[in-house]
């Protein structure tokens, strides 16, 4: 059930409607394979205001509304968001995504999460739609409502999506989130995943057991923010683990961080065993290493800190298995591989690490690359599968998905356009996003379907502290409505 506080944040907000729905969707936990409280909740809430819903074999959930009086013969218009949110939170929040509810405030006209993701990515898209289905006053022709899952984790319910069950040709997804932009293109992606087998031994005699850690990085969205040069918690700590190599013989036991894929990792931790008599040296070496990053991230990441204590350790990966490790994830690559000369100004091609975690017994991590290519995102992604394959590793891709080639002829983003000049007195703007985004996969199924994108200001989505704008949500209503007055 929601709680005291977090209805009160949302007392008094415009419009009403829209935030209730979203209030409700803070109450149930919906973590990407999760969603299934929050479908059956959204089913049986449609059906009991006479609304046709209906799952389809991937979990996603189709709602329909008739058309408003006067409106049948009206063009269909499919609305779109993903029910799924990426859930991140701060190591010293305590914060469980599959029971607990998402408790945001209110600050200076932005509703905010601390310490947790808010899930506005997006769950206020899902709110809006909701809010359009219950508004008995909006004028609309045939309305169908497309909620999909597992978005968040490799686009699994845009992909399972029944190719026959949408009647609509124009689709308005409500994934955008930058107000004021209407999105018309998006990046594709494919996920590397490297796996190794390793071989436990027992922690050398006379060596100290001690934790590493990498925090206070801002993290982010992998697509939105990987351009920005903000720190990989887990590249950094791979070069502190490579400058140690080059001082004392250490052995590590565990090497983990980041927890999504598709978020730029924040903080990482390793535990290693450590001579004696290096542990004088270690503090000022440490020290060193976090000036040094705090300079080379300064405006963008220079609160990056390093801490060290000491821990039990027992085992540690073996000495050769260590040296593959620490090269190759040294070697991989990270942030922006080339910018686009088609579209000035958005990255073409990049790469996240976006998890590691390394055991004595085994080691695993991902790389998601993505491009506005479809061929140079596979070319990246073959570089990284050769990377690993100099020391025999086994590195996989998977989860293909298409970019969605930009139509600036558009018919629809040309009467959105239109619309929101009629409605806010000024101009909007358009681009293509390097993030994924679910129109891709659901044109490949429905081809000829003419597709938009749009949304309220978002910022820090995929990282704890998560916020959107209260005012963009409300422009961002009323622009929904009058486009399908429209």
């Amino acid at each position: 059930m929601t709680s005291t506080r977090s209805l009160s944040v949302f007392s008094g907000l415009q419009p009403a409607l829209v935030w209730e729905h979203f209030a409700t969707l803070c109450s149930i936990p919906r973590p990407s394979k999760g969603e299934a409280r929050l479908r059956d909740h959204l089913r049986t809430w449609a059906e009991a205001r006479g609304l046709a819903a209906s799952v389809d074999a991937a979990g996603n959930l189709v709602v329909r509304k008739p058309a408003s009086p006067g409106r049948e013969s009206a063009p269909g218009v499919v609305l779109q968001s993903h029910l799924d949110m990426v859930c991140q939170a701060n190591e010293d929040t305590p914060h469980d995504f599959t029971s607990d509810p998402i408790l945001p405030v209110l600050r200076d006209g932005w509703l905010v999460a601390d310490g947790t993701t808010l899930g506005a990515d997006n769950g206020i898209g899902v709110a809006l739609i909701l809010a359009a289905l219950e508004d008995k006053n909006l004028v609309h022709g045939p309305l169908e409502a497309l909620f999909t899952v597992d978005e968040e984790c490799g686009m699994g319910g845009a992909r399972g999506l029944d190719p026959h069950v949408l009647q609509g040709r124009r689709l308005l997804n409500l994934d955008t989130e930058e107000w004021g932009q209407f999105y018309l293109g998006c990046a594709g992606g494919v996920d590397v995943n490297v796996r190794r087998p390793g071989c436990a031994e027992t922690q050398p005699d006379n060596f100290a057991g001690l934790r590493i850690d990498v925090r206070g990085l801002r993290g982010g969205h992998s697509g939105v923010n990987i351009h920005e040069g903000r720190g990989s918690a887990i590249k950094l700590l791979v070069r502190v683990l490579r400058e140690l190599e080059k001082r004392w013989p250490f052995r590590l036991s565990t090497l983990q961080g980041g927890t999504a894929r598709n978020a730029l990792p924040r903080e990482a931790s390793a535990t290693l065993a450590l001579p004696g008599e290096a542990m004088a040296g270690l503090g000022d070496l440490l020290a060193g290493l976090q000036a040094a990053f705090r300079l080379e991230l300064a405006g963008v990441d220079e609160n990056v800190t390093m801490s060290v204590t000491t821990c039990d350790i027992g085992r540690v990966m073996a000495a050769t298995e260590q040296a593959l490790w620490l090269a190759s994830l040294h070697a991989a690559p990270q942030g922006v591989r080339r910018m686009s000369v088609r579209v000035p100004g958005v990255v073409e091609t990049s790469n996240n690490l976006g998890i590691v975690d390394l055991k004595p017994e085994a080691g695993a991590c991902n790389f998601m690359v993505r491009s506005l290519v479809d061929s140079a995102a596979v070319e990246l992604a073959n570089e990284i599968v050769s990377l690993f394959a100099l020391s025999g590793t086994v590195a996989e891709q998977s989860g293909h998905y298409p970019g969605w080639a930009p139509n600036p002829g558009s018919p629809l983003l040309s009467l959105c356009q239109a619309v929101y000049r009629d409605t806010f007195g000024s101009e909007s703007t358009t681009q293509v996003i390097h993030a994924g985004l679910e129109c891709a996969i659901i044109g490949g199924k429905y081809p000829g379907m003419d597709m938009v994108s749009f949304g309220p200001t978002i910022h820090g989505a995929h990282a704890p502290g998560e916020s959107v704008e209260v005012q963009s949500v409300e422009r961002c209503w009323r622009l929904l409505r009058a486009i399908l007055a429209t």
